[in-house]
């Protein structure tokens, strides 16, 4: 289950739970002094597209010839 960072409005405390998206609704819902604020957020990220690392030579192959039997392609095949 994923965590939700919170903040008291009248005590400016911060705390962390770990809940599920509708435990958090009604959490929130039930208690109006209660904020989520955000302090992380994940790292989802396509490691290829943010240039990390390269496909592997299999898929590229794959890319190359679908490069090769469309004539009018954008497609990078690294």
């Amino acid at each position: 289950m994923p965590s939700y960072s919170f903040r008291d409005k009248s005590t400016n405390e911060e705390f962390e739970k770990i809940m599920s998206n509708s435990e958090r609704e009604l959490y929130l819902k039930e208690n109006t002094n209660i904020i989520q604020t955000f302090k992380r957020f994940p790292g989802i990220v396509d490691s290829v597209r943010i240039g990390v690392r390269r496909p592997d030579d299999n898929f590229r192959d794959v890319l190359k010839k679908a490069k090769n039997a469309h004539k009018y392609n954008t497609i990078n095949d690294f």
